[in-house]
């Protein structure tokens, strides 16, 4: 007899329907699984056999073909084990077919019978809701971050029995509910706080205008100045985290298995900080079935790479296609897939290979080869993404040793930061790729950031007796107009352009 469950498969970071059927037959007996199934997938048949003889549920000894369609796309991991079993008690009508159609179901079976969680259930409870079902059966540790999903009824299920049950109509389960704005709200809460750090108020200040503007940022300063600690504390500045980049960024770490039981959202902006021995696919993503790499889980968020020199120069070029149009593309032969990728890069680095060449205490042992050697490790291309170069200082003991006194909280900053953006939201709200001042192109810049006379001509003798880079040229003018939305500022004037020209620090040092 012939039987169909439906589920959903993840795609990237959508999900597609797939219909699970199931045919017994008499013969010798046998279970086939076909329709690309992966490794995982193949390995359903013994799990979903021991599920169901522990279940108490009779498993016949004949031929057992499960269909995955459609047939053309590769299917992965344990979520297709429930609704493989289902299917399968269907057609030895154990379960109710009619009732059976009406749901979509994922879900992981121990050999128990037990239903555990699985990874990606936001995309997937989205496709259900998409695929026009009238509810979805989850395992019961997914069912908070699948109830996010308005318009769709979320049925958390603990066992293969209580499945059954559920569809025959022999078990009363209620549907979860989750209050959308109080998870979101509860989970907006950030660990690390700018009032935490001592001194270092230009960095602060530096940190302030990227997160205000969407900046790239590089910090230069020996080891133990806070180039780490003020990294840590940056994606609290950040702008107020909306719902909708809540569940686009939820969609991410679900795939990769990174959302807490506990929380049904991430509602704080991510931080990444990948060791410098990471790979170039660990951190693009990708793999022969595409997974979300670093840059996509900073998806809204920060990427921190600190001691940046220390990556390998193919990890850090292939950052440069991601910086500038904020989407991952990776190309199979057999697939094309887009990941978004739009996040602040936060790097740190010594001023020189033994990190003392600032210091005012220890003395340096490189030479001016050395250094020059060590600060070109980064290429002119990625430097010309990264908008802000800045020193960051070794602090003094009597600053460290002060009692009592904390600087301006992360919070006050923040509401500065949301202020700026809330007037470049209202600037580029009709440029939907524009977010930002960074991301302004150079058609852009002559429209929106219009310079007095002075600044101009500070800008231009900044260029000629600096030795300031042509590249540098509509970094700082974007910078400025950052400073301006801070300052509340309509026009570009001299104060705004020479703080940014202070920016350029190794950007002069270099070239």
């Amino acid at each position: 007899m012939l039987a169909k469950a439906f589920s959903q498969a993840v795609y990237g970071i959508d999900a597609f329907l797939v219909e699970v059927e199931v045919d017994v037959t008499p013969g010798e007996y046998a279970f086939n699984i076909v329709g690309l199934p992966d490794a995982a997938v193949k390995e359903s048949k013994d799990r979903v056999r021991a599920a169901l003889q522990n279940s108490n549920f009779y498993c016949p000894v004949r031929r057992i073909t499960v269909n995955l369609a459609p047939a053309d796309m590769r299917k992965e991991g344990p979520s297709l084990d429930l609704p493989i079993a289902l299917a399968l008690l269907g057609a030895l009508e154990r379960v109710k077919a009619e009732r059976l159609r009406e749901f979509c179901v994922v879900g992981e079976l121990s050999l128990d019978g037990a239903v555990k969680g699985v990874a990606g259930i936001l995309p997937i409870t989205l496709g259900a809701r998409a695929s026009g079902y009238r509810g979805i059966l989850v395992p019961e540790d997914n069912a908070a971050e699948a109830a996010v999903v308005e318009g769709i009824d979320v049925f958390p299920v603990t066992s293969l029995a209580t499945a059954v049950d559920f569809l025959n109509g022999q078990r009363d389960v209620s549907p979860f509910r989750v209050d959308l704005n109080e998870a979101f709200r509860r989970n907006r809460y950030y660990h690390a706080d700018f009032a935490d750090v001592k001194g270092q108020e230009s960095a602060k200040r530096a940190l302030e205008i990227a997160a205000a503007g969407g900046h790239n940022v590089l910090m230069i300063g020996p080891p133990g100045s806070g180039k780490t600690m003020l990294a840590k504390r940056l994606p609290s500045i950040l702008p107020d985290m909306t719902l909708e980049e809540s569940i686009e960024t939820t969609k991410i770490h679900s795939i990769a298995g990174l959302v807490n039981v506990r929380e049904s959202l991430v509602a704080t902006r991510p931080f990444r900080s990948p060791h410098h021995t990471i790979s170039n696919i660990a951190m693009i993503g990708g793999g022969a079935l595409p997974r979300p790499g670093e840059v996509s889980l900073a998806h809204n968020g920060v990427l921190f790479l600190d001691e940046m020199p220390e990556f390998q120069r193919t990890v850090l070029e292939v950052l440069r296609q991601p910086l500038e149009d904020g989407v991952v593309n990776i190309s199979r032969a057999s697939m094309s897939l887009s990941f978004p990728a739009r996040f602040i890069l936060c790097g740190s680095m010594n001023p020189c290979p033994c990190g003392y060449s600032t210091d005012p205490v220890r003395v340096c042992k490189c030479s001016p080869q050395q250094i020059h050697k060590y600060r070109t490790r980064l290429s002119g291309p990625l430097l010309d993404r990264i908008d802000l170069h800045i020193e960051v200082p070794a602090v003094s003991v009597a600053e460290l040793a002060q009692r009592g006194r904390s600087g301006e909280s992360s919070e006050a900053i923040r509401a500065r930061v949301n202020e700026a953006r809330l007037r470049q939201y209202e600037r580029y709200r009709d440029l939907p790729h524009i977010h930002c001042n960074a991301h302004l192109g150079t058609r852009e810049l002559k429209k929106f950031c219009v310079l007095t006379d002075s600044a101009q001509e500070m800008l231009v003798t900044a260029l000629r007796t600096l030795g300031l880079s042509a590249r540098a040229y509509d970094r700082i003018i974007k910078v400025a107009r950052t400073i301006a939305d801070i300052a509340g500022e309509a026009t570009i004037d001299v104060i705004h352009i020479a703080e940014a020209i202070g920016y350029r620090s190794l950007d002069r040092s270099v070239t």
